[in-house]
């Protein structure tokens, strides 16, 4: 597969009927809970699972969903869901973009980017990145391409 960054963390789905709206194709609300299982299974692969953020007491929380649907699904397509970690200011807030690709035809679906921002779960307000989150989202930051002279 062809993404449109290095260095993907990927996850696969099935569309099943219950994904499918009243127009037959994947509804756009199923979209936005993927984008949310991706960041999920992604930050659990970098050792920042729900445990993690309870005991920190800290989360990062979405600020802003920007969603380009480019094709629709429909049942039966398999799919596979990309996500980058593309900015932090390693304060209060990140940003990851991700692309959904249908492999059967190489297809991208959508392109997304959700912008993260740091909350004390226990008060729900705005709050500096500890340094577990620096470190453990740090690490999948994706780096400047090198200028090339």
């Amino acid at each position: 597969m062809i993404w449109d960054q290095v260095d993907a963390f990927v996850i696969d789905f099935d569309v099943q009927a219950e994904h499918i709206d009243e127009l037959g194709h994947t509804n756009n609300a199923v979209y936005v809970t993927w984008l949310e299982t991706c960041a999920w299974r992604h930050s659990q692969s970098l050792g920042l699972g729900l445990e993690d953020y309870r005991r920190l007491d800290r989360a990062m929380a979405v600020l802003r969903h920007e969603i380009d649907y480019l094709a629709a699904a429909y049942k039966g397509d398999t799919l596979q869901l990309a996500t980058w970690i593309v900015d932090s200011d390693q304060r209060l807030k990140m940003k990851r973009n991700f692309q959904l690709v249908r492999p059967a035809d190489g297809t991208t679906l959508l392109r997304a980017q959700t912008t993260f921002v740091c909350i004390q779960l226990s008060s729900g307000k705005p709050k500096r990145m500890p340094e577990e989150f620096i470190e453990g989202y740090g690490k999948a930051l994706m780096q400047p391409y090198p200028l090339e002279l």
